[in-house]
């Protein structure tokens, strides 16, 4: 019997389109380290999305190591990192920051996001303290878009958070796994060029959009970061065949493929949702992105999972259980029309 699988959003491979450039160039002889052409063209084209002409880009294996390279890069060897307590690197990254000897300080999460005000208080309550130089000074902001909860800043919010980060010392930087589906999402105004705008440092996710592997990484500021191609190397993130990576994200940034793929993730995610509220059921958490919560009755999840996979999430009482479908790029509304006949 097949299983209809929406766990996660990079069970599958990659787009054809980069299938078929991956095969066209196989037997051409490229440089390493990602000096060669498909990189630079590549860098060419994110830095024409971003609306920064000087900005680095960076390509990098994955993202767990990409943000393990990015906030080492930018911190201290006394500072931490503020994030969410949902947030990927405090939660599923298994102490990978904290093994590059920096602490990461919570903050509560709503929706998966953390406010503005609740940051304040964190920073205040730091520096108004007297012993504060035996304490880990807050050096960074992280925060993810979208969140583990699908859900998404706004360009207010982020603008607030680059006010307060300038007022105190630090940099704010921003985890873009899933940042295609992000920028696609309906209703949203944050875009790439506000991102860059705002952030020190962020990455634009491949691997769960599109690509088979890999992220780039955007550093607006060029200069910011001495030495980053050697700090990647030491980190175990940096691919000799660096071209594999240039040439996914070159294709991903050519006639807007990267907007389009991530569009259609988030239409098929629209058409879930609107599935299972007409069949009645509630959601967890509203989410204009690729990923929905739904709230199931243990009876239907155990019915359910026998047909479908998905990702539990966690146990709001005795009797239901929130689950998470993903979409992704692609996605077959076949399946998810037959989703919901199943439901």
């Amino acid at each position: 019997m097949e299983i209809l699988r929406f766990d996660s959003d990079y069970m599958e491979g990659a787009h054809p389109e980069i299938l078929r450039r991956l095969s066209e160039i196989n037997f051409e002889k490229n440089t390493a380290y990602g000096y060669d052409r498909y990189c630079e063209t590549a860098r060419q084209k994110i830095r024409e999305a971003c609306g920064v002409a000087g900005a680095e880009v960076y390509f990098l294996s994955g993202g767990t190591q990409t943000n393990a390279v990015a906030i080492n890069a930018f911190l201290e060897p006394y500072e931490g990192v503020v994030a969410a307590e949902t947030g990927h690197i405090n939660v599923h990254e298994a102490g990978a920051i904290e093994a590059g000897g920096h602490k990461i300080l919570t903050l509560p999460q709503h929706g998966g996001k953390i406010r503005a005000d609740e940051l304040l208080a964190l920073l205040r309550k730091f520096y108004s303290d007297e012993a504060r130089e035996h304490m880990v000074r807050p050096g960074m902001v992280y925060i993810s878009h979208p969140t583990e909860y699908g859900t998404l800043y706004s360009a207010g919010e982020l603008r607030v958070l680059r006010r307060i980060c300038d007022e105190y010392g630090m940099a704010l930087y921003l985890d873009g796994a899933r940042l295609g589906y992000g920028l696609a999402a309906t209703g949203t105004d944050v875009t790439l060029p506000l991102i860059a705008e705002c952030c020190d440092a962020f990455y634009i996710g491949g691997t769960k959009v599109g690509a088979l592997f890999g992220e780039a990484l955007v550093l607006p500021q060029a200069g910011r970061i001495k030495q980053m191609f050697t700090r990647i190397k030491r980190q175990g993130a940096l691919l000799a065949k660096g071209w594999l990576l240039g040439l996914q994200f070159d294709t991903l940034f050519t006639d807007g493929l990267y907007y389009r793929i991530s569009a259609h993730a988030v239409r098929m995610a629209e058409k879930l949702e609107r599935g299972f509220c007409e069949r009645g059921y509630r959601m967890f958490i509203k989410t204009p992105t690729n990923q929905k919560f739904v709230i199931l009755e243990d009876e239907v999840l155990r019915g359910l999972s026998r047909r479908v996979g998905f990702c539990f999430w966690e146990k709001p009482d005795e009797e239901h259980t929130v689950v998470r479908f993903a979409t992704s790029w692609a996605t077959k509304e076949e399946n998810v029309e037959r989703l919901l006949e199943l439901i």
